[in-house]
């Protein structure tokens, strides 16, 4: 069975060699153990040191050498916008203490479904649209999660 025991940052791996790519949610671009599978049906055992935050464009070195090339998957989320930027600020923060997983797109907002938040969010004014695309949230200010900069 193929292992592998490395992954890199995209643009810290030669992504122009990868040999496959291996499509994953954010919750498998997290775990540390897992059986996966490419996009061409080869399987192999992701076996890293420490739990990963692998992202989009992110590179797994397998141990025949060969790269293969992080993809991240559309999953189902909402998109939140609002009227006014103090409207989303306001909305970032009951968001943010709640410890949510949230990405910013520049215009509004997105994270996963939850019939509680959405209330919530309706609550405060914002408009909300089921969106499938890939989930790249924000790390946090304690490395929790993919941090810009910083190990």
């Amino acid at each position: 069975m193929l292992r592998c025991l490395l992954s890199q940052p995209a643009g810290a791996w030669p992504a122009a060699t990868a040999a496959d790519v291996v499509t994953l949610d954010l919750d498998a671009r997290r775990r540390r153990r897992q059986m996966l599978v490419t996009a061409s049906g080869l399987a192999f055992q992701l076996d890293l040191p420490v739990a990963p935050n692998l992202r989009d464009g992110d590179g797994l070195l397998l141990d025949d050498g060969r790269w293969l090339r992080i993809e991240a998957a559309a999953e189902p989320l909402l998109e939140v916008t609002v009227a006014a930027p103090a409207d989303l600020a306001r909305i970032a923060w009951h968001l943010g203490n709640r410890h949510l997983p949230v990405q910013f797109t520049g215009a509004g907002l997105r994270l996963r479904p939850d019939h509680v938040i959405e209330a919530l969010l309706i609550r405060l004014g914002a408009k909300l649209h089921a969106v499938s695309a890939p989930f790249e949230p924000e790390g946090g200010a304690y490395g929790h999660g993919h941090t810009h900069g910083h190990d």
